[in-house]
């Protein structure tokens, strides 16, 4: 079915992870709408609002418009499950009306920051609030079957007892977060109610256009099954009817034999078609594992890196659709 040449995998093995662009690590060109967070903010009669990192600005400035200044706290395509909170973050978080967060333990930097900040008025909003999460128990249930020899086609996720946190790669739940930005805002600021509930309804449109065309196109496809290395996209492919099979823990883990054997088994069993890296990276090494279980790499973008303009979530998954498509083909 496909040739494998382990010894020079193997060999390649331990420089893997520094080539493999995961959506929790990644560079980008862009700038930060706010690259000196430790820079006293502008003096403005408008709402202060601070974000975590690139989705969560997104779609808050999409919410905003201009009648907040917006600002991002994790430059994009700086690695987010890692991070570490510096004293400018706390400067920043001190000078804040509202904080919006992704949530489900994503930014486990973040209390100790608040606390440290001493903001007695800042309005924190979780944008995943109301969201069920996919259960790590599930996951584990799943790697159980992969152990007995069968392998899961949703295996291994980082640690986060919360749940997988990366709902923002699922148009139907950024309604939610999108509507739970809405009203943190207007906590906040309820001088500006309506705008913010325009700007969150027009935004929620374009959400649900993009929602039909992901239905549309993978309906198509059922049951699809792609292999990532880091356990991004299982939202996504539960909506639409597809199945992730994420080979690692961790991204920043060295590739094992075992991941190596886990990701050859998974690809026999499901009759995989496509690796996914992502965007911005040299990915020769990614390349060779690629030819070397016979399947073609592609592209898939987990929006942690990019254009800070809010359109860009749009122009991102249009693309990952596409990607999708050619891959399930």
């Amino acid at each position: 079915m496909f040739h494998l040449n382990l010894r020079s995998l193997l060999y390649t093995l331990p420089l893997l992870p520094w080539l493999v662009l995961t959506g929790c690590s990644q560079t980008s060109s862009s700038t930060s709408p706010s690259s000196q967070p430790s820079q006293a903010a502008p003096e403005s009669s408008k709402v202060q609002v601070m974000t975590t990192f690139l989705p969560m600005y997104l779609f808050t400035k999409a919410v905003a418009g201009d009648a907040a200044d917006v600002q991002v706290l994790i430059p994009p395509g700086t690695e987010v499950h890692e991070y570490q909170s510096k004293p400018g973050d706390v400067q920043a978080i001190a000078q804040a009306d509202v904080l919006v967060e992704n949530g489900l333990g994503l930014e486990s930097f973040l209390g100790d920051t608040i606390k440290s900040a001493e903001n007695s008025k800042l309005v924190v909003v979780d944008a995943s609030r109301g969201i069920t999460p996919i259960d790590e128990a599930d996951a584990e249930h799943d790697h159980a079957h992969e152990s007995a020899g069968e392998p899961s086609a949703e295996t291994d996720h980082h640690d986060h007892p919360e749940g997988n946190p990366h709902v923002w790669l699922d148009p139907v739940l950024v309604k939610q977060q999108v509507a739970n930005i809405r009203d943190g805002l207007i906590q906040a600021d309820p001088k500006n109610k309506t705008t913010y509930q325009a700007n969150a309804a027009a935004y929620i449109q374009q959400l649900e256009t993009l929602d039909q065309q992901f239905r549309q196109t993978l309906q198509q496809y059922p049951n699809c099954t792609f292999v990532t290395f880091h356990n991004a996209y299982p939202y996504l492919a539960q909506r639409y009817g597809l199945k992730q099979a994420a080979v690692v823990e961790l991204p920043e883990d060295n590739l094992s034999p075992a991941d190596v054997q886990k990701a050859i088994a998974t690809v026999k069993q499901y009759n995989v078609k496509a690796l996914f890296g992502e965007p911005g990276t040299d990915n020769k090494l990614l390349q060779s594992l690629a030819q070397d279980l016979n399947l073609t790499l592609r592209p898939l973008d987990s929006l942690e890196a990019g254009s800070v303009d809010p359109q860009y979530y749009f122009t991102a998954m249009t693309q990952n659709l596409q990607t999708l498509k050619a891959a399930c083909q």
